[in-house]
């Protein structure tokens, strides 16, 4: 199979649909063990702007640790599958509950994400 640049993978993924680009990124993260996880720059509220549009259907979500429950290990171990933390900085993520463990995220994510810390013993939210 010959080698494809850049160029013609993103001409590729330009052709794919989003839930299909959704089942790559799985299915890409699953192959070698990795996540896909965009760093987030925290922001503050705007000030001054127009009034908030009317409340649309959320596809976005942020799952959140809020307690860490009897099996700390269990959860760190989680907490690090989910996000491409070491080890020192899921403990530290973990110690600090509450704390957002996956951020703007799509339902089934978040979903998937709660339920794993959720079996591991940790108490968590999905907003």
């Amino acid at each position: 199979m010959a080698k494809l640049s850049q160029e013609d993978l993103l001409a590729q993924f330009e052709e794919m649909t989003l839930i299909e680009l959704s089942e790559f990124v799985k299915a890409f993260e699953e192959k070698f063990d990795v996540t896909a996880a965009a760093a987030v720059a925290v922001a503050g509220p705007a000030q001054g702007g127009p009034a908030a549009p009317v409340e649309e259907e959320k596809d976005e979500f942020d799952v959140i640790l809020t307690g860490a429950g009897d099996k700390k290990i269990q959860v760190i171990k989680v907490v690090r599958e989910l996000t491409s933390l070491g080890l020192k900085e899921a403990k530290d993520l973990v110690d600090g509950t509450p704390k957002p463990v996956l951020e703007k995220v799509n339902k089934e994510a978040a979903d998937k994400a709660a339920e794993a810390l959720k079996g591991a013993g940790a108490s968590v939210e999905v907003k």
